[in-house]
C-alpha cells in the first residue's frame, strides 16, 4: 500500500492531526518515515498499530499504558484482536439484554404491562444498577419505584422458546438495519420499511400493546438519551445509534399510525 500523510491518516481514522503528533512525540505511534519535506508518512504497520491504540482506548485502557501493552515481548496482534472481539461481543450481548430490560421497564412505567422484580436488572452490571435507577427516577419521577413494583407479568408468561424467538428477531432486525447503514442507505429509506415495521412490531410485543407512531418516535428519542443505549448500538456498527433513531422517527412520521 502507498504511505499516507498525517492528514490522510487523521481523515481516515478520525484521530486529530494534533493527537497523531502527540502519539509520535511520546513514542506511542511513530511514522514509518519522515519525507524530505518533513512530513510524517504512515504505512500498513502503523495503521494497524493505530487501530490497536484506538481499540484499547475504547476498552478504557489509559493512554499511558497502551505502549507498554503493544511493545511487550510476545505481543500477538491477531490474538489480541480475537480477545478484543470476544470482549466486545460479550458487551454487545449484555447491552442487548439491557435494551430489552429498559424497554420493558418503560412499558411498565406507562402502565402497559407488568414486570417481575427478578427481571428489573437483567443485563445491568452490578456497578451500573444504582446509576440506572437514579436515571429512571430522574426521567419518570419518584412514583417510578411503585410502578416498577408491578413487574412484567405478561413477559413472564412467555415460554423460554418464545423469549428466545424474540431475541433472535431483534438480532436479525438490528443487523438488517445496520447493513443499510453499511451500504450507505439514507436513514429512514423506504427500502428499510419492512425491517422498521418488524422492529416496531417487536416493540409492541415487548410492551404488550400496539406501538403508535408517536410512541415509536418517542422511543427513538429515548434511545439517544442514555449513554448505555448509545454504546449498545455503536457496538453493532459505528453511527448506528443515530441511524436507528433517525430511521425510527422518519418511519413513524411516514406511517403516522
Amino acid at each position: 500500500m502507498k504511505h499516507l500523510t498525517v492528514n490522510e491518516v487523521a481523515k481516515l481514522s478520525g484521530v486529530s492531526v494534533r493527537a497523531l503528533h502527540h502519539y509520535d512525540e511520546i513514542g506511542l505511534l511513530k511514522p514509518a518515515f519522515l519525507g524530505e519535506n518533513g512530513y510524517r508518512y504512515y504505512g500498513e504497520e502503523e495503521l494497524l498499530r493505530l487501530q490497536q491504540i484506538l481499540i484499547h482506548r475504547e476498552l478504557g485502557i489509559p493512554l499511558g499504558e497502551i505502549a507498554a501493552i503493544l511493545d511487550a515481548p510476545g505481543f500477538d496482534r491477531l490474538k489480541a484482536l480475537e480477545a478484543q472481539r470476544e470482549r466486545l461481543a460479550a458487551a454487545a450481548r449484555r447491552y442487548a439484554r439491557l435494551v430489552r430490560t429498559i424497554d420493558r421497564t418503560i412499558a411498565s412505567l406507562q402502565g402497559e404491562r407488568v414486570m417481575k422484580n427478578a427481571e428489573l436488572y437483567r443485563g445491568i452490571a452490578p456497578e451500573k444498577r444504582a446509576e440506572y435507577e437514579a436515571w429512571l427516577i430522574d426521567i419518570h419521577g419518584r412514583d417510578m419505584e411503585q410502578r416498577i413494583a408491578l413487574g412484567k407479568r405478561k413477559y413472564a408468561e412467555l415460554t423460554e422458546a418464545e423469549r428466545q424467538q424474540l431475541q433472535d428477531e431483534l438480532y436479525h432486525v438490528e443487523q438488517g438495519l445496520a447493513e443499510g447503514l453499511r451500504r450507505g442507505l439514507p436513514l429512514g429509506s423506504p427500502s428499510l420499511d419492512p425491517l422498521l415495521k418488524r422492529h416496531r412490531d417487536w416493540v409492541a410485543v415487548m410492551w404488550g400493546r400496539p406501538c403508535t407512531a408517536e410512541a415509536y418516535a418517542g422511543l427513538a428519542d429515548l434511545y439517544l438519551s442514555h449513554p448505555d443505549f448509545i454504546a449498545r448500538y455503536e457496538a453493532i456498527e459505528p453511527g448506528f445509534a443515530d441511524y436507528l433513531a433517525g430511521s425510527m422517527k422518519v418511519f413513524a412520521h411516514r406511517t403516522g399510525t
